[in-house]
């Protein structure tokens, strides 16, 4: 796997992962990868992150159902961020995000203060039973 050595690891081991969706270029989130993680997700087609909270891999949908299916891997110019291109599966539209929005980055800065400018899309209690 000597295409994971070209990877610009920070010194925890990591590289950050953005995931957009393809079919809109939407910026779902970004989380983290190490070796593991991006490797299985090459060899699945599925999105793999590392937890740094929990201290492990993480399979996004493993607990919510909300599967991120990968049709692309990009490596910036630096070779320091990763781009996923997915396909967000499990709900319609997709979500991608804990809070049960599509994703991540809802929030916008307006007047000083970040206003939730995205819907919930599902309530958060109803996708973590």
């Amino acid at each position: 796997m000597g295409w994971l050595d070209d990877i610009a690891w920070d010194r925890d081991g990591l590289v950050p992962a953005i995931a957009q969706e393809q079919g809109t270029g939407d910026v779902l989130m970004l989380a983290w990868m190490n070796r593991e993680a991006l490797a299985e997700t090459a060899a699945t087609g599925r999105a793999v992150y590392w937890s740094r909270s929990r201290r492990r891999l993480w399979r996004k949908g493993e607990e919510s159902g909300h599967v991120q299916q990968v049709h692309e891997i990009r490596l910036d110019c630096d070779n320091d961020v990763v781009l996923l291109k997915v396909t967000q599966l499990g709900h319609e539209p997709g979500i991608a995000c804990h809070t049960g929005r599509h994703s991540c980055f809802f929030q916008r800065h307006e007047g000083g203060a970040w206003q939730a400018v995205e819907p919930v899309l599902k309530d958060p209690e109803r996708i973590y039973r």
